[in-house]
Parts: structure tokens; C-alpha cells; sequence
């Protein structure tokens, strides 16, 4: 996952991660819980900054593994993700 080391850092909203301490994410340590909180609830420039910062074939592990991610969601993400 070297890709979220080549991006801007990015300042989470608390009400995207309202259950934790924005300030004690590291998107690297917390690439999954991060992913699918944004694939969900994100916003443009989150959603462009997951984009950049994580490998596609994550974004889809995510969107194929995770319970928390919305269903209409996960369909977007997969067919986003879908390789070529």
C-alpha cells in the first residue's frame, strides 16, 4: 500500500468517523475502515483522495467483503473496480 504515502494528506470530517477520534486514523493502518467509510459516506474530494491513496484491487476487496459498505454502493464500486 505505498500509493497512500504519495498523496496529500488528507483532514477526515468527524462526521464521516463520528464513532472515533479523527486524529488517531492513519489511512494506512485503518486502509479498510477508512475505504469503506468513504465508499459509503464520503464526499468528492474524499472519494478523489481514496482514489489516489489505495490500489484499485483494495477498493474492491472493500467493496466485495466489507458488511458496512451500502449495497447500492458496493454495486457503484464494483463496477468501478472491475478490471479491464
Amino acid at each position: 500500500m505505498k500509493r497512500a504515502t504519495r498523496t496529500k494528506k488528507i483532514r477526515f470530517r468527524p462526521t464521516l468517523f463520528w464513532d472515533v477520534d479523527v486524529k488517531a486514523i492513519d489511512p494506512q493502518k485503518n486502509a479498510k475502515y477508512v475505504i469503506k467509510r468513504i465508499m459509503s459516506l464520503g464526499n468528492d474530494a474524499e472519494v478523489q483522495w481514496m482514489w489516489r491513496a489505495y490500489p484499485r484491487e483494495l477498493l474492491r476487496e472493500v467493496a466485495l467483503h466489507s458488511r458496512g459498505v451500502d449495497p447500492r454502493a458496493r454495486e457503484f464500486w464494483l463496477l468501478l473496480t472491475k478490471k479491464k
